[in-house]
């Protein structure tokens, strides 16, 4: 159901907002698969086969051409700044995303202009704008061309002043088959996407334009709109519609072959394609099974595509719960964005069937990877083998490889524990050829594999251990499975001596903020020019954490574990292992990361503390659910309604991680299948000086206290922190504060 609000802070007489969509519904882990092979070191668990095991071919000598990541994409997927959490949108190598205009009314937050910058710094490629979202209503309030016209100026007018101007992409119209034009798409459509579309260009000539953006596939309809945009030079630079119908699991490939033959009919010249909704209302958003099928098509077909928006604003389309921990299908993506080097040609069991995957050859690595998953019924369970074709276009991988699998279990909205390891082996290449043959599959998870040469001596290891070479390697660090013995897993990242550019980037999850020992092991061998100890950087989320002293080791193939005690956010962290210096003081070889909970000290602050100073608006209320059964609400809405914690003390001057404990439940307006949730912003100041804007993710109940993460600088001794917001926006209600250093 819905939630309302009577006011904006208590927890008084407020309905806790529900889950409203089957989709979402959490579901249970069941036992993990067990891979079948020859090779001694795994052994098979027999399993009740009711039929013959499919096959998923991959050719490794079939070159599909450059990695798109095309279905990385999303609508409404950002809310505000830090929502959802950088890191864990960097992880997935984003794409697209589509977003509501600027200051538009159709949502209370995930204005296009303001998500920028973020999304950019994500490595984000392109955003799209939504320019009906300029109405507050769905479908939208039809109040006449001349008024949509003049929004359209000011929209148009701000996009052109905004530093990422050669990002965005307009949408003028959305579902127009659905809204304003249902029954008169070849009549006065036609004439209204040529006059938005020529007074977009009058005012931002280098624009670039998307449409007709149809709620479904329509092959008439889509021959008669760009005949008629080739007549009157208002064609799209992108071609977008929808795929959100079951149709798309038997039928994209028709699509899409059936759209490209239009443009070769009428002499039009290959568009950008985006579907820029994709997923069914219920069971596609947030099941890493289903979702990888959109995946594998839209990479194969090399399309972009945005994840539908089923569910709430803010949260990468059921991928992020709780703003920066990651569900079972984000992993999904997460392995998607890992793929490098090229794509090869799969072909699964059906052209139309559920199973289905996407892969990629990388010579420089010396990796091949598949992604996989799929299923009818969903619920259900598989068997298939993954046979590896065309090793003799790879010589690298030698006439044996090692395969490891992993699997993802779908987690509905909550917390995903992570990947586990399925099983590993080694396989014999049969007439270019090996057959990984896999039982018991998820028909609700995803699977990948990584295939490598035959030179692993220990296996992969537990969920909490990340191997360097299955990592994402960056700069001048490169994996060469050359002849080095001690090593765990498969091979090592090496790379490092004489680089400023070297970067292994470790993606790790944990389950609760708290303090974590990183355990990295290297060797450092004797290195001409080198000192005998050596160093590396360590980068945490972005920002510089430590440089690690690493004592040598007496040769390459002595391996050493360097401890680190990081204070980590619950969920997802990227952890960065860079070389530093011009010269060969970061000359090591990285074996792996293990992330393992360990104790440091953290003080505890509750807000309703008698020593804090409470002023304007801002008061104590009861709770049981708040820790110490109180909180602070009605803070914000106004300068003088703060909160300010007293006497936060620490040891000495500089950077502080500080947890806060907050809930927030605040919706705007209706949605005909949404709950428009607002995501409250703070601005918190340190002892008077200027403040910070904070976002804090909607906890969907107003006795659901969940955590973000804000580094604070503050002076050795006693500090105040205050939060405050000086607009008519109010805090989160602020349970309490935890204040930890950043390295125990």
């Amino acid at each position: 159901m819905t939630g309302h609000i009577t006011d904006p802070g208590s927890n008084l007489d407020v309905e806790v907002m529900a889950d409203m969509n089957p989709k979402t519904a959490s579901r249970s882990r069941v036992l993990g698969v067990v891979l079948a092979v020859t090779a001694a070191m795994v052994t098979a668990v027999p399993t009740q086969a009711t039929a013959a095991p499919s096959q998923l071919l991959v050719d490794l000598a079939a070159n599909t051409g450059a990695l798109r990541y095309g279905a990385t994409g999303f609508l409404y997927g950002l809310g505000d700044e830090g929502i959802p959490n950088q890191t864990m949108l960097a992880a997935l190598r984003p794409q697209v995303t589509a977003q509501k205009a600027p200051d538009g009314l159709q949502h209370p937050n995930g204005d296009a202009l303001k998500i920028a910058p973020m999304f950019k710094r994500a490595g984000g490629r392109e955003i799209q704008i939504y320019m009906q979202d300029i109405y507050r209503d769905w479908p939208y309030e039809n109040l006449g061309l001349a008024d949509y016209l003049s929004k359209v100026d000011v929209m148009v007018r701000k996009v052109v002043a905004d530093p990422h101007r050669s990002s965005y992409v307009y949408v003028p119209f959305n579902e127009p088959d659905g809204i304003w034009y249902s029954t008169e798409l070849r009549g006065r459509f036609l004439a209204d996407w040529k006059t938005v579309y020529q007074r977009i260009r009058s005012l931002d000539p280098g624009a670039r334009i998307a449409g007709p953006n149809f709620a479904s596939y329509r092959s008439a309809d889509l021959r008669a709109f760009l005949t008629f945009a080739r007549d009157n030079g208002v064609l799209p630079d992108v071609t977008a519609w929808h795929e959100l119908g079951d149709d798309f699991f038997t039928s994209w490939q028709q699509h899409f072959d059936d759209y490209r033959a239009i443009e070769r009919s009428l002499g039009i010249s290959p568009r950008q394609i985006s579907i820029n909704e994709y997923g069914r209302f219920s069971g596609d958003l947030g099941v890493p099974g289903n979702l990888v099928q959109f995946v594998s098509k839209f990479e194969a077909s090399k399309v972009d595509g945005c994840l539908a928006y089923w569910s709430t604003a803010g949260g990468l389309n059921d991928l992020v719960t709780r703003n920066n921990q990651a569900t079972g299908a984000w992993w999904l993506y997460k392995w998607y964005g890992e793929l490098t080097g090229h794509t090869v040609a799969v072909t699964p069991p059906s052209p139309n069937g559920s199973l289905q995957g996407v892969a990629a050859l990388d010579a420089a690595k010396q990796q091949a990877r598949v992604v996989f998953g799929g299923n009818n019924p969903v619920s259900g369970t598989y068997d298939t083998n993954v046979v590896v074709r065309g090793l003799g276009s790879a010589p690298y991988l030698g006439s044996t490889v090692h395969a490891t699998v992993w699997g993802v279990d779908s987690s509905g909205l909550n917390p995903s524990a992570g990947p586990y390891v399925v099983a590993e082996g080694d396989f014999a290449s049969s007439g270019g050829q090996v057959s990984i043959p896999l039982t018991g599959l998820k028909g609700t998870s995803a699977y990948h594999v990584i295939i490598t040469p035959n030179k692993d001596l220990a296996a992969a290891g537990p969920s909490s251990r990340y191997q360097a070479e299955y990592a994402r390697v960056d700069g001048s660090a490169r994996i060469t499975h050359g002849g080095n013995t001690g090593y765990s897993g498969t091979y090592f990242v090496e790379g490092y001596g004489a680089s400023t550019t070297a970067s292994t980037k470790f993606v790790v999850t944990v389950p609760a903020d708290g303090y974590y020992n990183l355990g990295l092991r290297y060797s450092a061998g004797p290195y001409s020019g080198a000192p005998a100890n050596r160093s590396v950087r360590l980068r945490l989320n972005g920002a510089d954490l430590t440089d690690r002293a690493l004592p040598g080791t007496p040769d390459w193939n002595t391996w050493n574990t360097a401890t680190t005690k990081v204070f980590l956010p619950a969920g997802i962290s990227q952890v960065e292992v860079n070389a530093y210096a011009g010269d060969d003081r970061d000359a090591v070889n990285l074996d792996y990361l293990d992330v393992t909970p360990t104790t440091g000290t953290v003080t505890t602050y509750e807000a309703e503390a008698a020593g804090n100073a409470l002023g304007g608006t801002a008061v104590r209320v009861d709770d049981a659910a708040a820790s110490g059964g109180r909180y602070v609400g009605w803070i914000g809405a106004g300068a003088a309604n703060t909160l300010g914690f007293t006497g936060v003390t620490v040891p000495s001057a500089g950077r502080y991680r500080m947890v806060v404990a907050y809930a927030n439940a605040e919706v705007q307006g209706d949605h005909s299948y949404n709950n428009n949730i607002v995501d409250r912003g703070a601005d918190i100041r340190v002892n008077g000086g200027p403040s910070k804007r904070v976002y804090f993710r909607n906890t969907f109940g107003w006795s659901n206290y969940h955590t973000t993460v804000v580094d604070v600088d503050l002076a050795a001794g006693a500090n105040t922190i205050t939060f405050g917001n000086a607009s008519s926006g109010y805090v989160p209600n602020i349970d309490l504060i935890r204040i930890a250093a950043p390295l125990g």
